[in-house]
C-alpha cells in the first residue's frame, strides 16, 4: 500500500493508529514469552492494548462506518464484514483480559503468551483486510471536516490507561512531523506532560525487548 505525503489526516492518523497495533500486539506477544520482561509492564501494556483495541472498533463500528456508507451506500456489505471480523477480535481480546497476572508464575506467562498470540494474529489478520478497504474509503468519502470533528471525539473518549505507551508507539512508527501534528489535537493541559511521558514509555517499552535492542 503506498502512501504519500499529500494524504489526508484521516489516513495518515488511522495508519498511524494501525502501526501502534501492530507493534504492540506484536510487542507482548514476543515478551510474554521473555522471562526477563517484568510481569507489572506486561500487565500494563495488556490492558492498554486491551482499552485501545475496543474503543477504536467501536468508534469504526458505530461512527465512522455510517458516516462512510451514507456516502457510499456500496461499502455496506463490505464494512459490515469487517465489523464481523471486529467481533472475532473482541472475542480474543476478552481471552487476553482474562489472563490472571497476580504473580510470576510461569503458568500465567504461558497463557499471557498464548492469549496475546492469538491477538496478535487477529490483528494483523484484519488490518491487511481493512486497510485496502479503509484507505481509499477515508480519501474518497471523508471530509477534512468530518475527520477533524471525528478525531477530537476519539482522542476525549480514549480510555485513560497507559496513555504514555501511545506517545511511545507513535514515536516509534511515524515520523516526527506526523506525530506532531498528530499529537497538536491532545487537550491543552496534556502537552507540557508529553516530555515525561515519552521518558517513562521509552523506560517501559525497552524493558520488555532483548537487552542491547
Amino acid at each position: 500500500m503506498i502512501h504519500s505525503s499529500d494524504d489526508p489526516m484521516a489516513v495518515t492518523e488511522t495508519r498511524l493508529a494501525h502501526e501502534v497495533h501492530r507493534a504492540a500486539t506484536t510487542l507482548l506477544a514476543e515478551a510474554a514469552a521473555r522471562p526477563s520482561a517484568p510481569l507489572d509492564t506486561l500487565a500494563q501494556l495488556r490492558d492498554f492494548l486491551v482499552a485501545n483495541l475496543r474503543h477504536h472498533h467501536h468508534t469504526e463500528d458505530e461512527d465512522l462506518w455510517p458516516q462512510i456508507v451514507a456516502t457510499a451506500p456500496a461499502t455496506a456489505d463490505t464494512l459490515k464484514e469487517l465489523s464481523e471480523e471486529h467481533q472475532q477480535l473482541e472475542d480474543a481480546l476478552d481471552q487476553l483480559a482474562a489472563v490472571t497476572l497476580s504473580d510470576a508464575d510461569t503458568e500465567a506467562r504461558a497463557a499471557l503468551h498464548q492469549a496475546a498470540v492469538a491477538v496478535r494474529d487477529t490483528v494483523h489478520s484484519h488490518l491487511a483486510h481493512e486497510e485496502p478497504v479503509l484507505f481509499p474509503a477515508l480519501r474518497e468519502h471523508i471530509t477534512p471536516e468530518y475527520w477533524a470533528q471525528f478525531s477530537q471525539q476519539v482522542i476525549a473518549t480514549t480510555p485513560p490507561v497507559a496513555g504514555h505507551l501511545m506517545i511511545g508507539f507513535l514515536d516509534e512508527v511515524g515520523t516526527p512531523d506526523e506525530v506532531s501534528a498528530m499529537l497538536a489535537a491532545l487537550p491543552e493541559p496534556v502537552q507540557p506532560l508529553l516530555p515525561a511521558m515519552r521518558q517513562q514509555a521509552a523506560a517501559d517499552l525497552a524493558s520488555l525487548r532483548p537487552i542491547g535492542s
